[in-house]
């Protein structure tokens, strides 16, 4: 694979870092600034809707600069949003913050998703867009895991020093890195914007706020679960957010593998096991072994292995105008985060245990087979189907 992507990847750390950590400092956040878990969840939702709103957004600002400048503002927005976060006085600024630095979120890993899948074969697009997303899955092995290390050591404020300063530490490998060869967007923005008539294309995205959203259901409170359910002290959660990071690893470079073979087969056959992991972990995480095993071996390898396969799908479908729709996929994808943490959120506020909420992204990951299986079989029908399906959108 290309160096580039390492380049890439380490930005993707950063951002992984940024959006995932706070999972693990929600209890620190909660006490700090004497709210509620289910109102600290929503600084997850919060996050999530600034990427689904600031990718077409800024897809937009950016469509006519060249992709290495585009990626370096970008990051220089990231840099900047979690100064703000460090030094946030209350809920409401640090909702702000949160925000601001989403804004980065979707267009960098839009842009970056189509510079990574320029660098190589058509046949190993999956396997470069994967690889630059293992710098997404290896912030949850290490980046998540310090972080809430961090916070817990030090106030959560560090924390978001911390990430500022790999944000810096990732400008300089894309200015060091990322060649300059990369044309932008096109000049006539309204040609890409034509691909939102596509029915496929609106599939795709809908496969990707449910696929991911039944994740984030259970994922936003892992660690008041971890805690309160499964009995682990606050270390030991950092300690099992270290396997769940492993997890996302293994599973992100098996759901590319999967992908450049036989996409939706490999797609709906993850988003199956997902279903039935989730249900299971209703029952594992009462016990600290079980859970940790679920977490690890299973949890984590199913909820990661269906982003390479996803993001590939959307680019597939839009290949006349891939800056915006993997930008609008990579919104999909946070609109599913989002989703997630709110429908967690809404569940716990109406009195219902933690150890419910497996059960309730098992029903969304049944629901996003459904719509995988309707896509997969408007592919068979060619034509004809397609044209049904513009009547049912």
């Amino acid at each position: 694979m290309p160096i580039p992507l390492l380049a890439l990847a380490i930005s993707a750390f950063a951002i992984g870092t940024t959006e995932f950590v706070i999972m693990g400092l929600l209890p620190d956040v909660a006490r700090d600034l004497a709210v509620s878990i289910p109102s600290a969840g929503f600084l997850v939702t919060g996050y999530a809707l600034g990427v689904a709103v600031g990718a077409p957004l800024l897809a937009v600002l950016t469509a006519k600069i060249p992709r290495k400048l585009a990626l370096q503002l970008l990051m220089g927005v990231f840099i900047v949003g979690n100064v703000l976060c460090a030094v946030a006085p209350g809920y409401s600024m640090l909702m702000v913050a949160r925000v601001v630095t989403s804004f980065a979120h979707g267009s960098f890993f839009g842009i970056g998703a189509v510079v990574a899948a320029s660098l190589v074969p058509a046949e190993k697009r999956a396997s470069a867009i994967a690889l630059m997303f293992t710098g997404l899955t290896l912030a949850n092995v290490l980046g998540v895991p310090f972080g809430t290390f961090i916070g817990q050591e030090f106030g959560w404020r560090a924390t978001f020093w911390v990430v500022a300063a790999l944000g810096v530490v990732s400008l300089v490998g894309v200015a060091a890195l990322v060649p300059n060869k990369h044309d932008s967007g096109p000049s006539n923005f309204g040609h890409e914007l034509r691909v939102l008539k596509e029915p496929q294309v609106w599939l795709a995205l809908a496969m990707t706020v449910l696929g991911f959203g039944g994740v984030f259901v259970v994922f936003t409170y892992i660690a008041p679960i971890l805690e309160q359910v499964s009995g682990f002290s606050p270390h030991g959660v950092t300690l099992v957010l270290v396997l769940f990071g492993v997890g996302l690893t293994i599973g992100n470079t098996i759901g590319g593998k999967l992908a450049d073979r036989a996409l939706m087969p490999s797609l709906m056959g993850i988003l199956v096991a997902l279903a039935i992991i989730m249900a299971v972990f209703a029952k594992t995480s009462h016990n600290q072994t079980l859970a940790a095993i679920t977490i690890f071996i299973i949890w984590g390898i199913a909820a990661f292995a269906t982003v390479p396969p996803l993001q590939t799908r959307v680019v597939e479908k839009a290949k006349h105008a891939p800056n915006l729709a993997s930008t609008l996929n990579i919104g999909a994808f946070n609109l599913g985060n989002a989703g997630g943490a709110w429908l967690g959120g809404v569940v716990l506020t109406q009195g219902h245990p933690l150890d419910s909420l497996p059960w309730v992204a098992a029903v969304v990951a049944v629901v996003a087979l459904g719509v995988t299986w309707y896509a997969a079989r408007l592919d068979r029908g060619g034509q004809g189907a397609s044209a049904a399906a513009v009547d049912a959108v």
